[in-house]
């Protein structure tokens, strides 16, 4: 049974999902964009028939506690010290960890700069961040495919996808597989007030950057579907040459970005083998 509660990290509170055994090693789901929490809703089951204690929380922008308005606000260490601080006030010093999107993002990034944290990586999508820069950089094409990056941080961003109660974006994550009752719930947390404000504020803080981002040594699993919009080949096959500890790659036939919503159960069983082969003690 999935439990919902609230974590305080410092001056914000989020809004989480948990579920699993006490006493089972646990794996923090971080979401991406526009999805919340729901997105884990079968993985969180998944994990909890197990034997994991799975949590999955509405992230800085997202859950409506944390969402300061300074842009600064959003920067890439105090998304990390979120994450890590839900976890210290859960009482895990080690766990697994799992990203789609930005939230694979901030895996990449906790897991290169917090190894000892970590039992395992498993990245849905998002190439680690140095692949991603050097493919924007070399690859015309994933410029391309990354164009929203650059529309998101413009001064009228947020007012424009107000206006249009984000109709194009609607459009987009349905485009990738997302079903619509499911957008519609995504969506519904980004009207909120401050909403759209939080998520844009993830863009306009961090961009694309990340060439200098280490390697990673944490046992990873990497997912990336081969009709992602938003990501192509050439960052996805890049990503081998930043992890140094056991890696496999998987490429989804015919999978769009949006993994989870498309292929839950595929998802759930790549993410709980590659946990299976990595828990210890916690």
């Amino acid at each position: 049974m999935i439990e919902t509660l609230e974590i305080r990290v410092g001056l914000h509170t989020f809004a989480v999902d948990m579920t699993g055994p006490a006493d089972g090693a646990s794996v923090l789901l971080l979401h991406g964009f526009p999805e919340t929490r729901h997105m884990w809703r079968a993985q969180l089951e998944a994990l909890a028939e197990q034997g994991f204690r799975a949590v999955a929380p509405d992230q800085r922008g997202y859950s409506a506690g944390a969402r300061p308005s300074a842009t600064d606000a959003y920067a890439t260490e105090h998304l990390v010290a979120d994450a890590l601080g839900m976890m210290d006030a859960l009482g895990a010093p080690r766990f697994h960890l799992v990203g789609h999107d930005w939230g694979g993002q901030l895996a990449w990034l906790i897991a290169a700069g917090h190894a000892d944290r970590l039992l395992s990586l498993s990245v849905l999508s998002r190439p680690h961040p140095a692949a991603f820069a050097r493919a924007m950089a070399e690859d015309a094409a994933q410029a391309e495919r990354s164009r929203h990056h650059r529309a998101f941080r413009r001064e009228d961003a947020v007012a424009r996808m107000r206006e249009a109660k984000l109709g194009p974006l609607r459009e987009a994550i349905l485009a990738q597989g997302v079903p619509p009752p499911d957008a519609e719930i995504y969506l519904a947390t980004l009207m909120q007030p401050g909403g759209i404000e939080g998520a844009m504020a993830w863009y306009r803080a961090s961009g694309v950057a990340g060439a200098d981002t280490p390697a990673v040594a944490a046992p990873t699993l990497y997912v990336w579907g081969d009709a992602d919009a938003t990501v192509g080949r050439r960052a996805a096959e890049l990503t081998a040459e930043h992890v140094t500890g056991p890696y496999r790659f998987v490429t989804l036939e015919g999978a769009g970005h949006f993994l989870v919503d498309q292929l839950p159960e595929r998802v759930s069983d790549l993410i709980i083998g590659h946990l299976q082969d990595r828990t210890t003690t916690p």
